[in-house]
């Protein structure tokens, strides 16, 4: 190995991308079949993936969504269910970030679903995890056509016209290719964080009584309480919560279109845990501090704008441009989170397609490496959002929003099923899994407790249609899921008789990247003496931003 001179990191990986652009270009199918097969564009940088993993998580929920946690659970509650939900996301992403390192695809869980446990299970999960996406980015619609509307010169412009702007919006920002998208993201995340970051530091002036008319402290955990509604209302946040933090795993997906993931994803997974203390619980923290949890204006029945917390707390202070400035900082989140939604949507379906499990049309990529025709169906159905348009056709809308919640879950619980059924079939093929380019924290227990915690939240977050008097309209949209759920993974594996993988058959080399091993060269090249000693600011950027 070359310790005696200092190796050029920056091209060390330029050469590694070009490498796996070699690779990608590299295609033996005759030209007509190239766009049904034709690989993604591995040109998602490591910065790319970092702000990609933080933008999973700070979405237009974290803005406006914490406001409705902090008046069913109160400050003290809002704090003990999101930490809660924030430990069983953190070994979830432990579980994937396992896999997805060693094997980075495109089809991510779902394809390794079909791997390690059933080909019916990664069917269901696959149109589940599509559905869910889908609804998300309906609801991304409906938001951003509410909230642009917000200052009074866009209110001349009806609700249905903002939402078929911002489809046309969408869907070209998703045409430019992955490059075009991890830009995008990158900076949209960045500003979401810069703000988050911000409105912190104000939060303790404001606190201090630096800043408004009064020192608050922690006076409304004394008045009206720190519990809104003793247990029962931090139970009520834990699905709350979890909507929220849904999407963190589209770390997964992006891996198999990362020119380097084996540095990148484990990068990513590490500081999951930073980045939900301070994003999620620093959020909910604050705003506590700042908000009683009965404060009328989280009631209002205006717009979701005005039900912000953040715009709350900024308004009681005194400071008359803070509802101007969070309703942009809201429109940015969700312009993030929408082009998030739209790229995992079409992902997915791009991976049933090339897999057989939907129609082969939306296995089509361009030059470009988009899947341009999954992008386009996707984006078409979302259009249920202008359902939220119409009075009478709102009730059906918000049952199918409603409907995706359970989603989450389901996908977790999976997520920590298949880490399981991966690390016995590595036992049962005779490889070591001290081998593994990133080895899941805390392995089995972390994972075990994360998918019984996920299978009570799928049968819990539905609880309060049994509440007196019992809603049977409730009860259906929260756990139709389940049985349709059932139902995809039975009917699928009649049709196509599958069986469980066995242990000694599953495939765990197919999708590795041959190009691990110069970034492993590069690596030993590079040496634990030349790594350069980082600073405090350093290490913070680190976490905050990757």
């Amino acid at each position: 190995m070359a310790f005696g001179k200092k190796v050029d990191m920056a091209r060390a990986d330029k050469e590694i991308e070009a490498a796996v652009d070699d690779l990608d270009s590299t295609s033996p199918t005759p030209q007509y079949e190239v766009a049904y097969s034709a690989p993604l564009h591995r040109k998602l940088k490591s910065r790319h993936i970092q702000m990609i993993a933080i933008g999973g998580i700070i979405g237009p929920g974290l803005f406006v969504g914490s406001g409705n946690a902090l008046h069913l659970a109160g400050p003290a509650g809002i704090l003990i269910s999101f930490s809660l939900v924030g430990i069983i996301v953190f070994f979830v992403m432990q579980s994937l970030g396992e896999v997805a390192t060693l094997i980075p695809v495109s089809g991510s869980f779902t394809e390794y679903a079909s791997r390690f446990v059933d080909d019916s299970v990664s069917f269901a999960l696959g149109w589940a995890y599509w559905y869910l996406w889908v609804t998300v980015l309906a609801n991304e619609y409906n938001a951003i056509s509410l909230v642009v509307r917000y200052w009074a010169g866009a209110q001349v412009v009806p609700q249905w016209a903002w939402i078929l702007i911002f489809w046309v919006i969408f869907i070209s920002f998703s045409m430019l290719g992955i490059l075009a998208f991890g830009e995008v993201e990158f900076w949209l995340s960045l500003i979401k964080v810069l703000a988050i970051l911000i409105f912190f530091i104000v939060s303790i002036f404001i606190s201090a009584g630096v800043i408004g008319p009064q020192k608050i402290g922690f006076k409304y955990w004394n008045d009206p309480g720190a519990f809104a509604d003793s247990i029962n209302g931090v139970a009520r946040t834990f699905v709350i919560a979890g909507t929220l933090y849904a999407g963190t795993e589209m770390v997964g997906i992006t891996a198999g279109e990362a020119s380097n993931p084996r540095r990148a994803v484990p990068r990513a997974i590490k500081q999951v845990f930073w980045r939900i203390l301070i994003f999620y619980v620093g959020t909910v923290f604050f705003i506590g501090i700042l908000i009683p949890w009965d404060d009328e204006d989280l009631l209002a029945e205006g717009s979701r704008t005005a039900r912000s917390p953040f715009t709350i707390a900024l308004s009681d202070a005194g400071i008359n441009a803070g509802a101007s400035l969070i309703n942009a900082v809201i429109v940015i989140a969700v312009l993030s989170a929408g082009n998030s939604s739209l790229y995992i949507s079409s992902r997915t379906m791009l991976f049933m397609a090339r897999n057989k499990k939907a129609p082969q049309i939306f296995s089509k990529v361009n030059k470009a490496g988009v899947p341009w025709v999954s992008l386009l169906f996707s984006n078409l159905i979302a259009c249920i959002a202008f359902l939220a348009v119409s009075d009478s056709a709102g009730t059906v809308y918000e049952a199918l929003i409603t409907l995706s919640g359970v989603a989450t879950f389901l996908v977790w619980a999976t997520i920590g099923v298949m880490h399981i059924r991966f690390r016995r079939g590595l036992v049962a093929q005779n490889q070591s899994p001290e081998t593994l380019p990133f080895k899941a924290l805390w392995y089995p227990y972390g994972t075990y407790v994360a998918v019984a915690a996920n299978v009570f939240l799928i049968f819990f977050q539905g609880y309060t249609a049994f509440l007196n008097p019992f809603s049977a309209k409730d009860f259906v949209v929260n756990y139709i899921l389940l049985p349709v759920f059932v139902a995809l993974v039975v009917g699928y594996k009649f049709w196509r008789k599958t069986k469980i993988v066995k242990l000694a058959e599953m495939d765990l080399w197919t999708g590795r990247r041959d190009i691990d091993r110069m970034d492993q060269q590069r690596d030993e090249e590079t040496g634990p003496e030349f790594i350069e000693k980082k600073g405090l600011l350093r290490r913070a950027r680190d976490v905050i931003i990757g």
